[in-house]
């Protein structure tokens, strides 16, 4: 017998699937991230190569038997840089004799695309760390709308809504807005409560600013305006997201699929965003994806196996 596998890449977590030939779920298991252009293609090999040996281990298979392996992973967008990270882990698999030939790198974005709609035309919109939206249409071909990163893109992400949240507590820390409730609950989650402390840990102590998001809908959740105002602000944002997708798209009906915790999950965030696109839009369908990321690079897999 021969095998699949397809993972989905992050910045907390991988997620691998070993399937059959027929993509049945054999064995799943988690690694670190794989955020490569952060962490470098060697400590990411590394964690892709302990999830394959985890995963042959399991099923006591030799890796010769794996005919393909996918990984849908952040920061695959650009091909050289995909290709830089398949050059790079192959020399690492092979230098601990880890025969695989066979693997392809490719963006999260494709990968969750082809898992919500199981290869069929559609649009994710992801909303997690950064925020991109990808559409196919009934030819295959695949459209693509924001994705340009936290410096002049990722509207309405947790980093953008994190960034905000952050600058009001700032400007009320010394007196520029005023009080909010996200100064207490991030004084109580991250132990900052002045603009000395606030400034260290962003520029000294690389502090995760998009952890500071589910806080920002916390707030709002209850009734903070400084809040609410920037959920209306990057959901306003994911609203133009929307809209150029539908134009570029040309089906009757454009079925949807989020992605990410943010938009994925019901909150507050979540909620007013169906609302909005139910509002504007009466020929978009929102819908469950059919299957995750990680599946979708398994189904990406099975398509490498075919083409060859």
């Amino acid at each position: 017998m021969k095998y699949l596998i397809g993972m989905d890449g992050g910045g907390t977590k991988t997620h691998c699937l070993l399937t059959d030939e027929n993509c049945n779920i054999l064995y799943e298991c988690s690694g670190g991230p794989s955020t490569f252009l952060i962490l470098g293609t060697e400590k990411v090999s590394e964690t892709l190569a302990g999830l394959i040996q985890e995963s042959t281990a399991y099923l006591k298979i030799k890796p010769e038997d794996i005919l393909s392996v996918v990984i849908g992973t952040t920061g695959a967008g650009r091909r050289s840089d995909a290709e830089k990270l398949e050059r790079d882990f192959l020399v690492y698999a092979n230098s601990i004799g880890l025969p695989i030939n066979n693997f392809h790198v490719e963006s999260d974005a494709k990968a969750a695309l082809e898992g919500a709609f199981s290869g069929q035309p559609g649009c994710i919109l992801i909303a997690g760390t950064g925020s991109i939206m990808f559409g196919m249409d009934e030819e295959g071909a695949v459209q693509r709308v924001g994705g340009f990163g936290r410096f002049i893109g990722d509207e309405g992400s947790g980093y953008m809504l994190g960034k905000k949240g952050l600058i009001v507590v700032a400007k009320s820390y010394d007196g520029r807005g005023g009080k909010t409730i996200l100064s207490d609950l991030i004084s109580e989650k991250f132990n900052i409560s002045s603009s000395e402390v606030l400034i260290t840990e962003l520029y000294r102590n690389n502090f995760d600013i998009a952890s500071v998001a589910p806080l920002v809908l916390e707030a709002a959740e209850k009734g903070d305006e400084a809040a609410l105002a920037i959920i209306e602000q990057e959901l306003d944002e994911l609203m133009l997201h929307v809209k150029a997708m539908r134009e570029k798209i040309k089906t009757p009906v454009m079925d949807i699929s989020f992605i990410g915790g943010i938009l994925s999950n019901d909150n507050i965030y979540s909620r007013k965003f169906i609302e909005k696109i139910h509002k504007k839009f009466k020929d978009v369908n929102i819908k469950k994806p059919d299957s995750n990321p990680a599946f979708g690079a398994v189904l990406m897999a099975k398509k490498q196996c075919e083409v060859q």
